[in-house]
């Protein structure tokens, strides 16, 4: 992977020049580039106009998507945007920035998307440079319901600052719905771009930069489409603890298109025990009607509204209208760990039920309440197999608590109220950043224990497909091989055919001493580590908290006793990998 090359301060251009030039060169190198050859193109004639340069930090697409957003409305007010994501940006190049937005989504519990961590760990050095010379905004996507919202975004626009950027716009912090919010913070935004000077110029650019806006899909989360379930098949054996469901969806004539890699949107509607339940609790009837809504209770619990999981600010307001003892200290203490072991298992029905009195009314009840979003999964099929069709590999999660049942929202949705032949809400979401190496003779080695083998089945598939040369490798595993074996008889029939290399297993319950994929991976560390010497690509799939940062772990491990060098040279290497775009990971 080339790196963002330099542009010498005494070189024959500009400042925008310089930064124009560095980011289009940067730009044939990354994967950003490959979504917009003919924007490229089109850009590469006019690189003394003024330039704005686009920079995004994603994990599931979306920080990306408005990214290409603000270049297509940046295009029409006349100025170039330059469009990368954040670890593609060296701090030499970043230094001769002189308009940036950047738009960052928050991983987990407050930390830096995949494609961000490099870039924030060079930021945030003591040797970063001085950005006297730099304009900047952010826009920050996150989730309310999770501590760290919008954390990503916070810090690097603090560091900016601090850096002796100086800020355009005030840094919009967006919620799950945030589309709206976004779209009008972008319009204001560009303007104050333009306004920059050497902004503004007299010649539009060609409408080659609305080729991603023509190439989006008209199904998306407010508008999904109704497919049909072919097939709802279980996957894990009778003595399993689990269940793990295989699923297809017809595409019929939705035009609706993915790649191996993307994930799969559903949206889901809860359960309906569930709304009867809240609906009871409250005191009113499922066809009540709340002032400003266009849905009666009934409609607005089952289909529109979160049920399940409670967002903090539910939390704080049953806290102080029950008056409990231990969620208030709790709340007062801002202890995470202590409020995460309190709400463990814990739904909208149980946070009303604390306390011997109804704590709301319907009215207060409804407007406390997020909007129900669709939940996201890796789809396990390649068009090149599937057809007209997409698959998932969904775990179903079910569980007893205070003497009622409980289930995943979208999970018990799909494997319970969705019969066959009956139809679901879905859209595709684009994972850029997570697809087969575009070089066919490249080897991959997979790590997907679970469900997390859902994306690596359909990166086989594509390669079968293509004819693809290069070595496979999957590490998979579960608790036990006779009942967790999901898709056994499908990778036998890719080993025998080649297209599957190698097959280890970790089954961590065969045996009383506990085997995960990060043993299988140590236990043949030196054949992993010639593979990568070789160009493999190594991709990570499954349980983030604990699996994802284990396997980590043991590829540092791996790197530093193969090459005998030390920890710090073995995280050099690690993080080399992760520049030339060769350790990709969709962890959940």
């Amino acid at each position: 992977m080339m790196k963002i090359p330099y542009i010498p301060e005494d070189a024959p251009f500009n400042g925008d020049q310089r930064a124009w030039l560095a980011g289009f060169l940067a730009g044939l190198h990354s994967r950003t580039a490959l979504s917009g050859d003919a924007a490229v193109s089109a850009a590469a004639p006019k690189a003394a106009q003024a330039v704005l340069n686009v920079l995004f930090g994603t994990q599931t697409g979306n920080a990306e998507a408005l990214a290409m957003d603000i270049a297509a409305a940046a295009r029409k007010q006349g100025i170039q945007p330059v469009v990368a994501g954040l670890d593609d940006v060296t701090m030499e190049t970043l230094a001769t920035m002189k308009r940036v937005i950047v738009v960052t989504s928050t991983y987990g519990e407050g930390e830096m998307p995949d494609n961000a961590q490099l870039f924030w760990d060079a930021l945030s050095a003591e040797a970063a440079p001085r950005l006297e010379g730099m304009n900047f905004a952010v826009l920050a996507l996150g989730d309310t319901g999770y501590d760290g919202f919008c954390q990503a975004g916070k810090l690097i626009d603090t560091r900016l600052e601090q850096l002796g950027g100086k800020r355009m716009q005030t840094r919009l912090d967006c919620d799950i719905d945030f589309e709206d919010a976004a779209a009008s913070w972008i319009g204001e935004t560009l303007p104050l771009a333009v306004a920059i000077e050497g902004g503004a110029v007299s010649v539009a650019v060609e409408p080659a930069a609305d080729a991603p806006e023509k190439a989006k899909q008209g199904w998306n989360r407010k508008n999904p489409y109704s497919a049909r379930l072919s097939v709802n098949r279980n996957l894990s054996g009778t003595s399993s603890s689990k269940e793990i469901r295989h699923y297809e969806f017809d595409l019929g004539e939705s035009g609706l298109q993915y790649e191996a890699g993307d994930a799969l949107g559903v949206v889901p509607v809860n359960n309906p025990k569930l709304v009867e339940a809240l609906v009871e609790k409250l005191g009113a009837t499922a066809d009540t009607v709340v002032a400003g809504f266009d849905q009666p209770v009934g409609d607005l619990l089952l289909k529109t509204l979160e049920i399940s999981t409670p967002s903090r600010d539910f939390v704080t307001e049953v806290a102080k209208r029950s008056g409990h003892e231990e969620l208030s200290h709790i709340l007062l203490n801002g202890d995470r760990e202590q409020l995460a072991a309190f709400l463990w298992s814990k739904d909208i029905l149980d946070l009303i039920s604390l306390g011997d009195k109804q704590l709301f009314e319907v009215e207060e009840f409804i407007k406390l309440l997020k909007p129900l979003q669709h939940r996201a999964y890796s789809i396990s099929s390649s068009p090149l197999m599937a057809g007209n069709s997409v698959h998932l590999t969904v775990a179903s999660v079910r569980y007893r608590a205070e003497g009622r049942d409980r289930g995943g929202v979208c999970s018990t949705y799909l494997a319970d109220r969705v019969a066959a032949d009956q139809n679901a809400g879905i859209f595709v979401s684009q994972n850029k950043a997570f697809r087969v190496p575009q070089n066919d003779d490249a080897p991959m080695i997979m790590i997907g224990p679970g469900t997390g083998i859902a994306p690596f089945r359909a990166f086989l598939q594509e390669r079968q497909a293509r004819g693809a040369k290069g070595r496979n490798w999957l590490f998979f595993g579960d608790q036990h091989r006779q009942a967790d074996f999901i898709y056994e008889d499908e990778l036998g029939d890719m080993s025998r055919a080649g297209v599957l290399t190698r097959l280890d297993l970790a089954f961590s319950r065969d045996q009383a001493e506990k085997i995960y994929v990060q043993t299988r991976m140590k236990e043949n560390g030196k054949a992993l580590y010639q593979w990568l010497e070789e160009g493999g690509h190594f991709y990570v799939c499954g349980d983030a908290t604990r699996m994802a940062r284990d396997v980590d772990d043991a590829l540092h491990a791996i790197v530093a006793s193969e090459a005998g060098i030390s920890a710090e040279a073995a995280g050099d290497y690690v993080n080399r990998l992760k520049r030339e775009k060769r350790y990709l990971r969709d962890v959940y």
